[in-house]
């Protein structure tokens, strides 16, 4: 959950290769699918219900969106991966 998936994205991006994270480790930052919430807890929940599941399931959600697999993060910044990394500070 995140009140900014573009930055959110890119920091995940700038722990690549970093063997400490989880990001880093398994390469973490191309985007498959997101959803947008209006309310901060709906979007809570919703995460602990997608976690809860198996993977078919998760899988078959991520289809109904993008049956290509396609990764979105281009969608998102025009160009991928970016020039510069914004940061929330």
């Amino acid at each position: 959950m995140t009140n900014n998936l573009k930055i959110r994205i890119q920091e995940h991006y700038s722990q690549r290769g970093q063997k400490t994270s989880f990001t880093g480790k398994y390469h973490s930052y191309y985007l498959l699918y997101y959803e947008a919430h209006q309310y901060v807890n709906n979007a809570i929940a919703r995460e602990k219900e997608i976690k809860g599941w198996v993977r078919d399931k998760k899988m078959k959600l991520i289809n109904e969106m993008n049956p290509s697999l396609k990764f979105l993060n281009e969608e998102l910044f025009g160009v991928w991966p970016p020039k510069e990394i914004e940061s929330r500070l």
